[in-house]
């Protein structure tokens, strides 16, 4: 999608290939540097594989959602960003909405037989801290130079490809050789691979003219309206858990954008939605 952008703008095939000589194959340090981005996202997703199998769903889902607290983190030390407590808080208001949204989607009865729980806790845990520094760091690379977007995507892309590649084959290598690399590829998969790849590319726009934080609160408000959409498509229900949730939610963005002041009444309230959520939650009650 970003090759056929760049062609677009740079006036065809032609247009594309004299970009990527002058950004790519003319300055390779700078393709070599997004293949550390790259590489922790490959780790990211190898490391919540094997979390899911050692979690149960609940205890995934709240580790999980440490990510945004990591985001912050990074943020802070890598751009030298300064965070104010009441954008702390809200973090951390944000964090709690979106650990009760998706418990709400977890059933009760729902366990892990079996597992690693420690390795299981450690992996959620360095998978956390994987995505926020490859997010804030790709933010770094996104702002700090003149290459444009499109071209940021491509290497990244590429260093992905050639790190996922290597992974696939050394797992299952056998099977890709005797049926192929797109077996089990339907067209709804492809699908779901070209609308992935929409979401990359509007996440990166996001990251280029805001900032990872801001990613985190529009994922956060996604996950609501992903919910929402559910109901009259597959008749989901939404339970209390679930309305405390989005309340903490949207209370955390007028927090955070200090719409809502940071003192005890407001204090008061969100400890009050917190408790009655740990009341309503069959999980952590």
């Amino acid at each position: 999608a970003s090759a056929a952008i760049i062609a677009y703008s740079t006036g065809g095939p032609l247009g594309l290939l004299s970009e990527i000589n002058n950004e790519m194959v003319q300055k390779p340090v700078e393709c070599l540097k997004l293949l550390i981005p790259s590489m922790l996202y490959t780790v990211q997703n190898n490391l919540q594989f094997v979390a899911v199998q050692n979690l149960s769903p609940a205890v995934f889902q709240v580790t999980s959602q440490l990510k945004i607290l990591s985001t912050a983190l990074f943020t802070v030390i890598l751009l030298g960003r300064v965070l104010g407590a009441h954008k702390w808080a809200a973090l951390c208001v944000l964090t709690i909405g979106c650990v009760f949204v998706n418990l709400d989607s977890v059933s009760p009865s729902a366990k892990k037989d079996g597992g690693n729980q420690l390795l299981g806790v450690v992996c959620c845990l360095c998978m956390a801290c994987t995505s926020g520094l490859a997010g804030v760091y790709f933010e770094k690379m996104l702002k700090g130079a003149k290459t444009s977007l499109w071209i940021r995507q491509i290497q990244l892309g590429i260093g992905g490809i050639a790190i996922g590649t290597f992974g696939a084959f050394s797992k299952d290598g056998p099977a890709i050789m005797e049926y192929g690399f797109f077996q089990g590829y339907t067209n709804f998969v492809c699908f779901l691979v070209c609308l992935n790849s929409l979401g990359g590319l509007l996440v990166a726009v996001v990251v280029k003219y805001t900032d990872n934080i801001a990613k985190a609160f529009a994922v956060s408000i996604s996950i609501i309206l992903s919910a929402v959409i559910s109901i009259p498509l597959f008749g989901t229900s939404i339970s209390g858990l679930f309305f405390i949730g989005t309340s903490l939610v949207i209370g955390s963005v007028f927090l955070y954008e200090a719409i809502l002041p940071f003192d005890a009444k407001v204090n008061v309230c969100l400890s009050g939605l917190v408790g009655l959520a740990l009341y309503l939650s069959p999980h952590l009650g």
